[in-house]
């Protein structure tokens, strides 16, 4: 068994853990657009080599506002190759119990026949599943391929597949019971995980965490990167052949990170984050909890890790921010720069382009 996490860091207040006092200051966001269409909020977006992009909308999480309880949630495809892109939902084949569906963290996997496959982490009845979908692009459907439960995958929050039907997923808390998981907060336990899931094997492979949320490969399959959203910190871990994971270094922030994306060319890595936890479980709609999205750099040598803050706002729209993804010009590498970022945040309507509005490159190390 990997060394624990928890043994590095002391742990504090949970007013602290959750960044209580902190205030953030309205910002403009040029070249802001709302895409419209998402009427029920969107968790994650997960983006394909040829520009199609997967969003997980509707998500019902225990102590933060619903905008729609009572729908079930949704997928949704952006073709980001489109000069106004626009979210258009999946169907989803039948027999899948689409009246409790209520999609978290997503990943794709292409297999080598080319062959999409989408896993979702379900929460019907504020359980646990992963659903393992294959996508047919022809008429913009998910064909349900399996439910996938296990005793360890017990409050799953994000994914990140190595296979056609293997993954790591993090849970965000060692209880299911909402009580027991607000206790457990509270009190500062450090029993979060990510598990290793495959057919034929499913361990633990590192431990120690407050909350482990988002999860991330990087491009040469190498390193898994894991956020730790009331450690503020980003984790990066070692990927050894028998799938075990080892801690090598750490990313320290000063936000409650949420879902990281990795650039797939740069492997550069991208956060959206909450700057105040506690506004997220007393929501205002006069006083938002913010959204911040922060870059960070992780150069293949290990030498050093920097971060810097791309921004900062309570933009009306940008309720509170889970999940970034980066879209490139079809340029060559050494000129390429991101086009866009797509900012999927759990508001009514709440998905946003921010086309050039940022520059490189990391100027902060910590």
């Amino acid at each position: 068994m990997q060394k624990q996490i928890a043994s590095r860091r002391n742990p504090g207040a949970l007013r602290n853990r959750l960044n209580a006092s902190r205030e953030v200051a309205p910002v403009s966001l040029p070249n802001c657009r709302l895409i419209k269409g998402i009427e029920t909020g969107s968790e994650d977006i997960d983006i394909l080599p040829n520009g199609l992009a997967f969003i997980s909308s509707g998500l019902k999480y225990p102590g933060i506002k619903s905008f729609a309880p009572d729908k079930p949630g949704e997928i949704f495809l952006m073709d980001l190759n489109e000069d106004n892109p626009r979210a258009v939902e999946l169907r989803i084949s039948r027999g899948f119990d689409l009246a409790s569906f209520n999609p978290h963290g997503i990943n794709t996997y292409v297999d080598r026949d080319d062959t999409v496959y989408l896993f979702v982490v379900n929460h019907p009845h504020q359980k646990s599943t992963v659903e393992l979908f294959k996508f047919e692009e022809d008429d913009n459907s998910l064909v349900h391929l399996k439910t996938i439960r296990h005793d360890l995958l017990t409050s799953v929050n994000d994914i990140v597949a190595v296979g056609p039907d293997s993954f790591y997923a993090t849970n965000d808390h060692y209880f299911s019971d909402f009580l027991l998981m607000f206790l457990e907060m509270f009190l500062g336990l450090t029993w979060s995980n990510v598990v290793y899931y495959s057919p034929k094997e499913v361990k633990e492979v590192a431990s120690g965490f407050y909350s482990a949320n988002g999860i991330n490969i990087s491009p040469d399959r190498k390193y898994i990167y894991v956020a730790d959203v009331l450690d503020h910190n980003v984790y990066v871990m070692e990927k050894h052949a028998n799938w075990s994971l080892t801690h090598v270094k750490t990313l320290q922030l000063e936000a409650l990170v949420d879902n990281l994306s990795i650039d797939p060319h740069t492997g550069d890595i991208w956060t959206g984050c909450h700057p105040n936890g506690m506004k997220l479980f007393y929501y205002d709609p006069e006083n938002l909890p913010g959204s911040e999205v922060l870059f960070g750099r992780h150069h293949w040598s290990l030498s050093y890790i920097c971060a810097r803050k791309l921004f900062c706002s309570n933009h009306p729209g940008i309720t509170y921010l889970h999940s970034i993804e980066s879209a490139w010009h079809k340029v060559p590498l050494l000129k390429r720069r991101p086009s866009c970022l797509l900012l999927s945040s759990e508001s009514l309507n709440s998905i946003y382009s921010l086309t050039n509005t940022y520059s490189d490159p990391c100027v902060t190390t910590k």
